[in-house]
Parts: structure tokens; sequence; C-alpha cells
């Protein structure tokens, strides 16, 4: 397997959609606590970004398998008919990905307590049953907010019980500034989904596949994923006017002209093909300003 075969494989381009939280995690634990245990959120990175590709290994095996022969899915879209993978390689590949992670996760706990040993099994669950099963939760309508929570939210609570798992505290008030600091995101991957099943409709349902967009329709979800943008945005401003945030993620806000550029450009048309990528940059560049701007505001 090439290495541009192995990337593709385990869709190392999306992988914005977990880094980020994790620094988003990793800045609001420095900001709001002044603590970072460097060591232990390493680890946790290292285990969250294997555990991720693998993931994404699973959910292309599992396409693969659960296509119909209504049309050429197997053989001209999913990476491993395309490109002729042998079945056993990404098994093994996948199986060991998630041993590992797994070991490094519980390790982890061991050390820090019983808490980020469940949160870590639901990451699992959810990771796991997202493209398996009889009705993977991607295939329901429920693939947004699972992606989304988990990836958004949970990747930065995660992230700042590690850091602060001494004096960490299960309160409204806590947990509730860790939920609107991920906010956008949480809405911003749970957009990456909507986007794509808006673009794959036909083919989700040739193949079986009734999602969120299959029950709202085209023109409801569009308006949805405009939605879901702003309070992104909305998000930002009220996380610096709760003092959750510095006031250099302000700054952020000036990709929004980026950002109604690409709505715009979804608007237009929902192809995979050349306008999926506009959720993309969307994430990208949102998340990014985030972060580096929270940077900012720390130093």
């Amino acid at each position: 397997m090439s290495l541009a075969t192995f990337l593709e494989l385990v869709e190392f381009k999306a992988k914005t959609a977990s880094v980020f939280p994790f620094f988003i995690g990793l800045c609001y634990s420095w900001y709001k606590y002044q603590s970072i245990h460097i060591s232990y959120v390493l680890i946790y990175f290292i285990a969250m970004f294997i555990f991720n590709m693998a993931v994404d290994i699973l959910d292309n095996y599992n396409d693969y398998h659960h296509a119909t022969d209504v049309h050429d899915y197997k053989e001209k879209t999913n990476i491993i008919g395309r490109e002729n993978i042998p079945l056993p390689l990404v098994f093994r590949l996948m199986v060991g990905m998630i041993i590992v992670s797994a070991v490094l996760g519980i390790g982890l706990s061991v050390v820090v307590g019983w808490p980020l040993l469940i949160m870590g099994i639901y990451c699992y669950l959810v990771g796991i049953f997202y493209s398996s099963g009889p009705r993977p939760l991607s295939s329901l309508p429920l693939g947004e907010f699972f992606s989304g929570f988990t990836m958004g939210f949970m990747i930065s609570l995660i992230c700042v019980y590690l850091n602060t798992y001494e004096s960490f505290q299960w309160t409204f008030e806590t947990v509730g500034g860790i939920i609107l600091i991920s906010l956008p995101n949480t809405l911003w991957i749970a957009n990456l989904m909507l986007a794509n099943n808006i673009c794959d409709l036909e083919e989700d349902e040739k193949n079986e596949r009734y999602t969120l967009v299959h029950y709202l329709g085209k023109a409801r979800s569009i308006k949805l994923f405009v939605l879901f943008n702003v309070v992104a945005l909305l998000s930002i401003v009220a996380s610096v006017v709760l003092e959750l945030a510095p006031i250099w993620v302000l700054a952020s806000l000036l990709i929004v002209p980026i950002i109604i550029k690409q709505i715009r450009l979804f608007l237009k048309e929902q192809k995979k093909q050349t306008t999926f990528i506009c959720a993309i940059r969307i994430l990208a560049l949102g998340a990014f300003a985030q972060v580096v701007s929270f940077l900012i505001g720390i130093i």
C-alpha cells in the first residue's frame, strides 16, 4: 500500500475534526485553570489520533461491505475497492490501531481516574458503532449529533479533565463552560457530516442509508447547515462575553467573510466533488482561527 493510499484510507485530510477540539481544550485548560499536564495530554493526543484513523478505516471497511449492487460504489468510489487493497490487511491495520489506542487510554485512566475510562468507553462505542452493526449511527438521523458531540465536545472535555483531574468538578458551571467553548467545533463537525449527507443523498438512499437529510429534505437540511454556522460564530462571541475566553478570540471573527463565501458556494450546488470541500474549509479555517486567537490572548 502506498503512502498516498494509506492517507486516503485513514482520511488524513479530515483530521482537523479531532485535532482542533484537542487544542481548544488545551487552551481552555491553561486560560481558565492555569493547569496543563503535558505528558498526559501528549499520550492522549497520540491515542486519540490513532483511534480516529482506525475509525475512518472502519468506516471505509464497512461502507465497502454494506454497499449494494445497485451501482459501482465498491469498484469506483470506495478506496478499498478502487485501489484493490486486500481486506485482511485493512482489517489487521484497523484492529491493531484500536488495540494500541485502547492500551494507551486504559493506562492513562489508571493514573487520572475512572471518569476518563467512562468517557473513553463512550467514545470508543460511538466510533465503532458509527459505521458498524445492522443500523450504523452514520446511517441514522442521529449521525450529525454523535459526530459533532463526540468529536467536538468530548475531545475537548477529556483534554480539560486530563489537565485538571486533581481538582475537576462535575458541575453545571464546569461542564457548561466546556460545552460553550467547544460549541463552534461541535457544530462545524456536525455540519461536515450534514454537508456530506446532503451531497450523498441519492447515493445513500440507494445503499439504504436514511440519514437526517432523508427525513428533513435537502431544502431544510441546507437551512440547518447555515443555522449551525451562525450559532457557531455567535458562541465565539458568547465565550468572550462570559469570560471563558480572552477578548482576542473575537479576532477569529475576521474570517466571517470567508465563511460567508463558502456558505454561498455550497448554497449554489451541493456536489461531493466540488462543494463538499466548503464545509471542510469552514471547519478548518474557523477552528484554526479560534485556536490561534486563543493562543494570542493567552500569551
